[in-house]
């Protein structure tokens, strides 16, 4: 088995250096390279992206984008890093690493810790859903973004930007005011996670309550036999999307037509 590759994530230099300088002391015990370091959440994410390590020590009290949420995205992905997550949290936030079964380390780092960290993490003792668990635990309100690969580098979307997302094929399609972006992310995740946000209009649709303008009840449509059926208009878009019979009642209650 070939060493594990690490990326370090935290906003502090000092930090940085000095998880580097304990991960050399034990090299020996525990042989690994280092394959990058992160100053903030968009750089962490981008570093994944890239550079694709097995483990990452991940700071969680970041500026603007936390190690929380760079653990959701992480997450989301199909076959996303193990994550170590370094904290001063209080013992509310160590109690929920401890019930989903995440490792983490308590600043300041000292090296038996870490080597004991990183021996469990390579041995994967921890829950596989841990990780998704224990952002909701902790950020129960989610992601503020979403993370897309774009033309090899991570780009984040603003949620509060998103008006609808699809579902097509294998992959669900981002809309924005701006345009479209892809993501490998599925629907029905994300309407687990958001369900304050988004509301589902169709089997393959969700849109963002807070971008509903108004429907508008259609004749005929060739995806529906030709039967009247009704379609939400979105705003700062003229695109519709179909609403189901089933998903009607809800979206409804939501605006009058």
């Amino acid at each position: 088995m070939s060493a594990p590759s690490i990326l370090i994530v935290d906003d502090e230099p000092f930090a940085r250096t000095r998880l580097r300088e304990i991960l050399g002391d034990i090299v020996q015990e525990f042989p690994h390279t280092i394959v990058a370091e992160a100053s903030d959440g968009r750089a962490a994410l981008e570093a994944v992206n890239q550079s694709r390590p097995d483990i990452v020590l991940l700071d969680i009290q970041m500026p603007e984008i936390t190690g929380i949420e760079v653990a959701a995205h992480i997450a989301a992905m199909p076959e996303g890093p193990r994550v170590v997550f370094v904290t001063a949290f209080d013992e509310f936030a160590l109690r929920a690493f401890e019930v989903h079964a995440m490792d983490y380390l308590v600043k300041p780092v000292r090296a038996p810790r870490l080597l004991e960290s990183l021996q469990r993490v390579q041995q994967g003792l921890r829950a596989p859903s841990g990780l998704r668990e224990v952002t909701r635990t902790l950020a129960p309100e989610g992601r503020a973004h979403l993370s897309v690969h774009e033309r090899g580098r991570v780009s984040l979307i603003d949620l509060d930007d998103v008006l609808y997302l699809k579902a097509e094929l294998k992959y669900v399609t981002i809309r924005t005011r701006d345009g479209e972006h892809i993501s490998e992310e599925s629907l029905v995740a994300l309407e687990e996670e958001f369900p304050e946000r988004f509301v589902r209009v169709h089997r393959n649709a969700l849109v963002a309550r807070a971008a509903i303008v108004g429907v508008e009840r259609v004749e005929a449509g060739p995806d529906d036999g030709g039967e009247p059926h009704w379609e939400v208009r979105l705003a700062n878009i003229a695109e519709r999307l179909p609403i189901s019979r089933r998903q009607w009642p809800i979206v409804r209650n939501i605006v009058k037509p």
